[in-house]
């Protein structure tokens, strides 16, 4: 019998993920981790439970136990603090500072659930890891990984960065259910402390946070001009370039501006140094586009994808695929050529590579570029 050692989270997902992997006949060892500590690492700006009777931490832990009491698993606990710290949180704060917009949760896969968690899986004598995701794991050789049936909750790009081998090792017991279908098991099986349970949303292993005032904990605040990339107008101040996100429209603060910029201001590019942050008026703005990008920090799940090869790419989570094809600037950056001109690209956010349904890796997006200029 294979074992598996599931990382079960305290939520909906990890704990039918559980039930589902018992019933294949895998011989299953539940595992809680803890990676953030509130108090150590200094988060209190921004933290709205850091009064509170009990930490979200702590509540996740006990739902998980009550989950595994409840389908007779094993649960243990493990702590990769520091590990988070490290490789995930330091390299968060490092992408702010630059003012790019960077994705914890790819690299807290990458790091932690596929790295010190793996590692732990394989000196422990567990033949593979599993977790709550929705994706798939298609076999053969070589092994693939492949959207997930619903695709409303896929979640193939935040598992971008992953390699063969972390690939190999693990099981996504949720890759053909639907998010409905999860809830109806939780219920049949009266998961009382999660099956009606949020989704949780905020920082992979963080929570929920006024992100803002989170991120003054680590970074100090530096207002400056808001600035019309049209006519170098200064049409408000902003709290901090770190804060603001390309294709931001909401939280900009701008006002009193009637005629054109009646449309709305979006955020086109922010000026680190000059700490200036520029928007453009409208939706439609050119200054919202680009036409290609440049992608480092490459994964490729299997095997480096052939130059020229037309493919698909997206550049956030739950935006539609897009038609591009790739070409190498060099051996760990590609070029991505879209088919048609998109909107709000985003230095520092993932591109992650699919071929229809097959995720082929990704990486992170270093520059974009229209007709030729360069556009962060």
């Amino acid at each position: 019998m294979k074992k598996v050692l599931l990382g079960l989270s305290g939520g909906v997902d990890s704990a039918v993920a559980l039930y589902l992997l018992k019933k294949q006949g895998y011989d299953v060892t539940c595992c809680f981790m803890r990676n953030w500590d509130a108090l150590a690492n200094n988060d209190y700006l921004g933290n709205p439970t850091l009064n509170g009777d009990q930490c979200p931490q702590e509540k996740d832990w006990d739902d998980a136990r009550k989950v595994a009491d409840l389908l007779k698993t094993p649960l243990i606990r493990l702590d990769f603090i520091k590990e988070y710290w490290d490789d995930v949180f330091t390299y968060l704060i490092r992408e702010y500072e630059v003012g790019r917009t960077p994705n914890p949760d790819i690299f807290c896969n990458k790091y932690i659930k596929f790295g010190p968690f793996l590692k732990y899986a394989k000196e422990h004598g567990f033949d593979y890891i599993a977790m709550g995701h929705y994706a798939k794991r298609i076999e053969g050789e070589p092994v693939r990984m492949m959207k997930a049936s619903d695709r409303n909750k896929d979640q193939t790009y935040f598992l971008s960065q992953i390699d063969y081998e972390q690939l190999s090792s693990c099981l996504f017991p949720l890759g053909d259910i639907k998010k409905e279908d999860v809830r109806r098991i939780a219920h049949e099986l009266n998961l009382s402390s999660v099956m009606d349970k949020k989704d949780s949303t905020g920082i992979c292993f963080i929570g929920e946070r006024n992100f803002r005032e989170f991120l003054k904990n680590y970074i100090p605040a530096k207002k400056g001009d808001i600035v019309d990339i049209e006519n170098n107008r200064v049409v408000g101040r902003h709290d901090g370039v770190m804060y603001y996100t390309i294709g931001q429209r909401k939280g900009l603060g701008i006002g009193g501006i009637s005629g054109e910029e009646a449309k709305g201001w979006f955020v086109a590019k922010k000026d680190v140094k000059k700490n200036i942050l520029y928007v453009a008026s409208g939706d439609d703005s050119a200054y919202l586009l680009s036409d290609c990008c440049t992608v480092d920090t490459l994964n490729f799940i299997n095997g480096k994808i052939p130059e020229g090869t037309h493919m698909q790419a997206k550049f956030r989570y739950r935006q539609q695929d897009n038609n591009v094809t790739l070409y190498y600037v060099k051996e760990n950056e590609v070029k991505l050529v879209y088919d048609e001109p998109i909107k709000a690209v985003t230095p520092g956010q993932a591109a992650v590579f699919y071929l229809d349904d097959i995720c082929l890796g990704g990486g992170l997006i270093k520059n974009t570029y229209y007709k030729d200029k360069l556009v962060n």
